[in-house]
């Protein structure tokens, strides 16, 4: 996507900058900061938006002042004020209701071993933003001067829709290699090209992105799919061997194929099925949703380790859809990602097969029951998925998939506003389990609850006098079980 700017865009864009500089907070801090002379300028963030016309909603400061000297200045104009980040020169305040954060200059060294800098302040503005990660992010607005500072070529980078940095790419990326996957995250949030020399930086120091703990990967990474179009930053991951380093699976779905086997290529079907299902998400109303845009993406990684050559030479993929869960649930973990996240990805790659077996034949009202029971809080995401998984060129098949989905969803409808099948519970509880049947809490309370649970899957609500008489009659042959079992063991 080419960039958006131009002079009309630009003259409006220095006017939001004016606009910025006149709002309360920010013309009071301004005020305050050159009254004590220091230098202050708005960075990064919030200025490149003011030029792409998107919303302003982080207010990021630079300035020569030191943490005790910006304290000093912000306190008597805030009403509150906070130091977690005072070691690496950054303070935050809330002036007149705005939360704000101000740093000082930076002019940090990295050892080559870790991503951790030796911090170090600097004296210049200059020279803070060169050790930023984008040019596009290396723009500033003095204040309370209202002087634009691009020192390297950001805003023609803006024009040229073009991602890369401020100083030699290689430079940049060999001390925080982290940067690189912000610079595949910012060409999918902006629909930007990353230039030639950049992306072959990426390719060289790629295997330096193993120095970058776990969290701040899967957080950029998260923050990729997140985007409106993140194939494009996964394409580059890919290309550049980035992926190999922290998400392997995704490049393992690049599948050999020969002229005698056939099987569509999964690399793309997986990509294609996560633009489906952002366009789902959209359709539906829904906000970006990591848990569905991992699955997505990560919905058949079991493929490549259940391939088989048929006779005739088709290929099979059986049990992927488990194996792909057990995988997903692994890297995910080692990624640090939360443990709702994860459990709620492997159970959508664990389902997202079930589906396709309601196209062959009728199911009962009890198997759509198990459907909705065994998607429980992720139902949603599951109906987004399926229908995301069904990237058939032909068109007469996928018309008819789609007509089966909602069909299958009118149903879960219906079943649910006639049964409450949203929360699809036995008609009798743990409590009233232990009374009828005179038992303390423990294992066999849990099998009785199962067994009521199976039925009111098979044969919907029963009632609670009715769910009582066949609770006594499996419990009555439940025990003669146990004493015929008992009996034939002497």
């Amino acid at each position: 996507m080419a960039s958006c700017i131009t002079m009309d865009s630009v003259a409006s864009a220095i006017q939001r900058l004016d606009d910025l500089a006149e709002t309360p907070s920010i013309a009071l801090l301004a005020s305050a900061f050159s009254a004590a002379g220091f230098e202050l300028a708005l960075v990064g963030g919030p200025v490149r938006d003011a030029f792409l016309g998107r919303p302003v909603n982080d207010f990021d400061f630079a300035t020569n002042a030191n943490p005790d000297q910006i304290l000093a200045i912000v306190r008597p104009i805030s009403e509150a004020q906070w130091d977690i980040g005072r070691d690496f020169g950054t303070i935050g305040a809330q002036v007149q209701g705005e939360k704000v954060e101000i740093t000082t200059y930076r002019a940090d060294l990295y050892d080559g071993e870790t991503r951790k800098p030796i911090v170090a302040f600097g004296d210049t503005l200059e020279g803070d933003l060169v050790r930023r990660d984008l040019t596009i992010n290396a723009m500033a607005f003095r204040l309370p001067e209202r002087v634009l500072v691009d020192p390297y070529g950001g805003f023609d980078d803006l024009l040229a829709g073009r991602i890369t940095t401020p100083g030699p790419a290689h430079v940049s990326f060999g001390d925080d290699p982290l940067r690189m996957l912000r610079a595949a995250r910012f060409a999918s949030k902006l629909g930007f090209a990353v230039d030639d020399e950049t992306v072959a930086a990426m390719r060289e120091l790629a295997d330096k992105l193993s120095i970058i703990s776990a969290e701040r990967i899967s957080d950029e990474f998260g923050k990729l799919l997140l985007t409106d179009a993140p194939r494009a930053g996964i394409r580059l991951l890919v290309e550049t061997g980035l992926a190999d380093v922290f998400i392997p699976e995704i490049p393992a779905l690049k599948l050999e194929i020969d002229e005698h086997a056939h099987h569509k290529d999964v690399y793309e079907h997986s990509l294609t099925v996560l633009d489906q299902a952002i366009s789902y998400e959209k359709a539906r109303g829904h906000s970006p949703d990591l848990v569905l845009r991992l699955a997505a993406l990560l919905h058949d990684i079991g493929k490549p380790a259940t391939k088989k050559v048929e006779a005739g030479g088709v290929v099979s993929f059986y049990h992927h859809d488990v194996v792909g869960s057990k995988l997903a649930a692994r890297r995910l973990k080692t990624l640090r990602f939360d443990k709702d996240t994860t459990a709620a990805v492997a159970r959508l790659i664990e389902l997202h097969l079930r589906f396709f077996g309601y196209t062959e034949g009728a199911w009962t009202d009890s198997a759509v029951r198990r459907y909705v029971r065994d998607a429980g809080p992720q139902l949603e995401r599951l109906h987004m998925l399926t229908r995301a998984d069904v990237t058939t060129r032909n068109r007469r098949k996928s018309d008819q998939l789609a007509f089966a989905y909602d069909n299958l969803e009118e149903r879960i409808a219906e079943i649910a506003e006639a049964e409450g099948l949203a929360a699809v519970r036995p008609d009798l509880d743990g409590e009233a389990i232990m009374a009828i049947l005179g038992i303390s809490p423990g294992r066999e309370v849990g099998e009785a609850y199962r067994f009521l649970l199976d039925l009111r899957l098979d044969e919907g609500p029963l009632g609670a006098d009715e769910a009582e008489t066949r609770l006594r009659a499996w419990w009555a042959a439940r025990a003669a079980g146990d004493n015929a079992g008992s009996g034939g063991s002497r």
